[in-house]
């Protein structure tokens, strides 16, 4: 038979699970911000106007 462990459970599976969300929820806040900017150009231009590009 098996004895017990006395250690807790290992939080690193957790810990991974963590950072990964972390690092999807930042690449989809860093898309979602290009994809704005894209959007700003798009309806600048279609309006007409010329100097749409902005370096901030």
């Amino acid at each position: 038979m098996q004895q017990p462990d006395d250690e807790p459970p290992s939080r690193r599976n957790a810990l991974i699970a963590l950072l990964v969300v972390t690092a999807l929820i930042g690449v989809g806040w860093w898309l979602g911000d290009i994809l704005a900017g894209v959007s700003r150009i798009q309806d600048c231009v279609m309006a007409g106007r010329r100097n749409c590009v902005i370096f901030h």
